[in-house]
């Protein structure tokens, strides 16, 4: 079975505004995900201004042997990464659909300020729901 280990949004300033641990595997604690977001901005800078093409927009997916590691970057410049096992298909459609959850239940919820910690229940539902449901998906293909 595919999993989806964990999911991280990092602000434009490379601030974790939001973490969630998806699965059993690789758990950590608070630290830890302080430093893989801190870590995976500071790559994606410098992959955008060490590429030799110009407009390139950062490191979209990084793949190693126990785990793939899915990013998309938002018009803003805020990052939504997934890290699942290597091979999960359909991550980039994940993001894009998380962007939108993002998009609906935390930038319109007129108690969140811009760049923050995201607290909020809705967002928090629906991205489980959202998770969850592209397990059942996968399990069915």
């Amino acid at each position: 079975m595919a999993a989806i280990y964990s999911l991280y949004i990092i602000n434009k300033s490379g601030g974790l505004i939001f973490y969630k641990d998806c699965g059993t595997k690789g758990r950590m604690d608070t630290n830890d995900s302080l430093r893989v977001a801190s870590l995976w901005h500071s790559m994606h800078a410098i992959s955008q201004q060490l590429s030799p093409v110009n407009g390139c927009s950062g490191i979209e997916l990084l793949q190693a042997d126990t785990f793939d590691l899915h990013c998309f970057q938002s018009l803003p410049g805020t990052k939504f990464f997934v890290v699942c096992e290597p091979g999960t298909p359909h991550m980039e459609s994940l993001l894009r659909y998380i962007y939108e959850l993002y998009t609906d239940f935390v930038l319109k919820n007129p108690f969140y300020e811009i760049e923050m910690p995201i607290r909020c229940e809705l967002f928090d539902i629906n991205l489980t729901l959202a998770v969850q449901s592209d397990r059942v998906a996968l399990l069915g293909r």
